[in-house]
């Protein structure tokens, strides 16, 4: 067992304890009993003095008798204080200087503890006095001389009992704790180990998720933590999965599709000599959507990859490329241009103009019209989309403002996130993901500024600053 484990330093800590509790159970344990062993004294040698103050005045005792007394009361001298006299009622010669006197009317715990402590590793055989109070009010004071060899082997003899005894009441406790421990801490610890190694080697299977049932709230804490992270997980590896079979599926089709679209543009470039002026008027516009739909599936195997490719930085009119989306977007509205559900409201100077990939913002504000477009014509209700730039000394801003419902709650959880995003029935969640993404190929950002019953505000910020340093002065 390490000390390095929870189980090896849990042993520890509780070997340490145990060493902790045996000195606050030995040392009082052993002071109190010098006390009482103290106190044993000092009543004996009062009952010798009594017995023979009771003696009458003409009878002398012997010296064996008096040697008798002193002997079993374990003195060497009584001194008794009675009317204020001080009178020597027992007394044998002493082995050699008294040393210390202890009075124990007057000592506390701490006092006590310490003397009795002084004693026991004091070795060497000396002479103590001892001054107490009477029993029953025999007297004022008596007073006793001792030897402390005695007393220091029965405090080591009960030191012994007491330590040995304690020790195993304290090992047994530490040991019941310490298998309480195992079962009810360690063990909720060991599972949620054991399901976090197995959850490593598969993490795509969902039956591996632990199920949160500890009894303890700290460890079911833990483990309500443990299986939500593990389901966003399963649930991220394998959308990851769907995004490789969908990277795959595109590399096989796109240069299918390429080549089909690109015969299409041919026969679009060829209605531009046609006899009819509203298809002349129409063709250049077929002829750019049929081009950045060969652009796009050209590049739509990198976002299959998780990446972009880098932007074509230009000069152009922002107000001309939004009208070109609005004129596209009137077309694509229910009941066509003259019954139109949605007004396209455009804010923007004719003189703005920005510096940037065309056809990536053209796709941008594009995916962010369409989705304005058909939230409203979703409730079937007139509305308005209003599409707004600003420009500042550091950046362009354009706004993306309608009057529809309003994003619901999972939309906003995961907005700009592939797949998971979609509010409308048979939507893949990829348009504001890769929104999202070409303007960050800017430096810039597309936020959702508000949404509510009173419909949605997106921006998109492109900063100067970021594209003259990565692409050279304007």
């Amino acid at each position: 067992m390490s000390i390095d484990t929870l189980t090896g330093r849990f042993a520890a800590l509780t070997l340490l304890f145990v060493a902790l509790a045996e000195i606050f159970v030995v040392v009082p344990s052993v002071a109190n009993f010098r006390v009482d062993y103290l106190q044993t004294r000092l009543e004996k040698a009062q009952i010798a003095s009594l017995a023979l103050l009771a003696a009458p005045e003409d009878e002398n005792i012997t010296a064996d008798l008096e040697s008798e007394l002193l002997e079993n009361a374990g003195v060497y001298n009584v001194v008794l204080r009675r009317d204020d006299v001080r009178q020597l009622v027992l007394s044998s010669p002493l082995p050699g200087p008294i040393v210390a006197t202890y009075d124990l009317r007057e000592k506390s715990t701490l006092s006590n503890a310490a003397d009795a402590l002084r004693l026991l590793f004091d070795r060497k055989d000396e002479v103590i006095r001892v001054i107490g109070a009477p029993v029953n009010h025999a007297g004022q004071l008596i007073e006793i001389t001792l030897s402390t060899a005695p007393l220091r082997l029965t405090m080591v003899e009960f030191g012994v009992s007491v330590l040995v005894w304690s020790a195993g009441l304290i090992l047994l406790t530490a040991a019941l704790l310490n298998l309480a421990a195992q079962r009810l801490i360690l063990k909720p610890i060991r599972r949620v180990i054991s399901h976090m190694a197995s959850y490593s080697d598969a993490p795509e299977d969902s039956r591996l998720i632990i199920t949160p049932d500890a009894r303890i709230v700290e460890v079911r804490e833990a483990e309500t933590a443990l299986a939500s992270m593990q389901t966003t997980l399963t649930q991220a590896l394998k959308q990851k999965e769907r995004l490789a079979g969908l990277g795959q599926a595109v590399a096989k089709i796109s240069h299918d599709l390429r080549n089909i679209l690109t015969t299409s543009q041919i026969f679009a470039d060829r209605l531009e000599d046609s006899a009819d002026p509203a298809v002349r008027k129409a063709a250049p516009k077929l002829v750019n959507s049929i081009t950045r739909a060969v652009n796009l599936c050209e590049t739509t195997l990198a976002f299959g990859k998780a990446e972009e490719p880098a932007p074509t930085l230009s000069r152009f009119d922002l107000r001309a490329l939004v009208d070109e989306i609005t004129e596209a977007e009137v077309l694509l509205s229910e009941g066509g241009e003259g019954a139109a559900l949605v007004d396209f409201v455009t804010d923007i100077s004719p003189n703005m103009v920005i510096r940037a990939d065309r056809d990536q913002l053209h796709r941008v504000l594009s995916n962010l019209i369409r989705n304005a477009r058909q939230a409203i014509e979703a409730t079937g209700q007139p509305g308005t989309v209003e599409i707004a730039g600003t420009e500042t000394d550091q950046d362009w801003q354009v706004r993306v403002v309608d009057n529809g419902p309003g994003l619901p709650q999972k939309a906003q959880d995961y907005l700009f996130k592939p797949f998971t995003g979609t509010t409308r029935k048979g939507g893949s969640g990829l348009g504001l993901a890769i929104a999202a993404d070409l303007i960050r190929g800017h430096g810039g950002k597309l936020e959702l500024l508000r949404t509510g019953d009173h419909g949605s505000s997106f921006a998109i910020t492109l900063p100067r600053g970021a594209l003259v340093e990565n692409f050279g002065p304007e």
